[in-house]
């Protein structure tokens, strides 16, 4: 996809998280097995009936049916997801927190495509970096928090992508305008789509060489990793040194 990206407009970067920086399913699927694991000496009940996936999957989305502000705080669902199992199984619902705490810090060691931490580097170096996220990762507990001016979670915020209103907050909190923000992320419709209905320029992150279906809208530009983006960014800053 040829890139129509404004470079001169760029001041700062927002930044997705999982599946952007991180392969995000190997992540939850060894949280889900630490929780179960710590669970089965505890609510042993409990924690066969979360090792049905078929189950657990069902249960989430009956909960967020019945309570649709869930499906933004990730942890809050997280966390009536084993109250309710455990009740139902006639378990010690007392064993909701220290179970989350379980799941939480697994979720939390990730394992970086390798072309991510150097371009955060590189990114940092030159721009403000938002990390803007409906998941529940927390740069600062993974490590990369040197790298970020900012941070938006949909669970803290109150709102997600697609929603406008957490890219126009991640461009308030570094003091630039919607349209001065590049938004890069792999989500088509929630990184891509919502940060162009919120007025921000975007790069779409295709490490799987998807094609793009949403005809109404088209990215700015598209690249297979982090480096191919750092790449596209340079020739603003050999203009900039050229002029000097």
């Amino acid at each position: 996809m040829i890139s129509s990206l404004d470079l001169s407009r760029i001041k700062a970067i927002s930044l997705d998280l999982d599946d952007t920086l991180w392969p995000i399913w190997p992540v939850i699927a060894r949280a889900e097995q630490a929780l179960q694991d710590w669970l089965r000496p505890r609510a042993p009940k409990t924690a066969i009936w979360l090792s049905d996936t078929e189950q657990r999957m069902a249960l989430r989305r009956q909960l967020i049916a019945e309570r649709p502000e869930l499906s933004h705080d990730l942890r809050a669902l997280r966390q009536e997801q084993i109250r309710l199992t455990l009740q139902q199984q006639g378990e010690d619902t007392a064993l909701v927190t220290p179970a989350y705490e379980v799941f939480i810090a697994e979720r939390m060691r990730v394992q970086l495509f390798d072309d991510a931490r150097p371009a955060l580097a590189w990114l940092a170096q030159r721009f403000p970096v938002v990390a803007v996220s409906n998941g529940n990762a927390d740069v600062q507990r993974i490590g990369l928090g040197r790298y970020f001016s900012a941070g938006f979670s949909a669970q803290e915020f109150g709102v997600g992508k697609p929603d406008a209103r957490i890219f126009h907050a991640a461009a308030e909190a570094v003091g630039v305008a919607p349209q001065e923000v590049l938004h890069v992320g792999d989500d088509a419709r929630l990184d891509v789509v919502g940060a162009l209905d919120a007025g921000l320029q975007t790069v779409w992150v295709n490490r799987d060489g998807q094609d793009w279906t949403h005809e109404a809208h088209r990215p700015h530009a598209t690249v297979n990793d982090m480096s191919a983006l750092c790449a596209l960014l340079r020739p603003q800053f050999s203009a900039d040194t050229a002029n000097r």
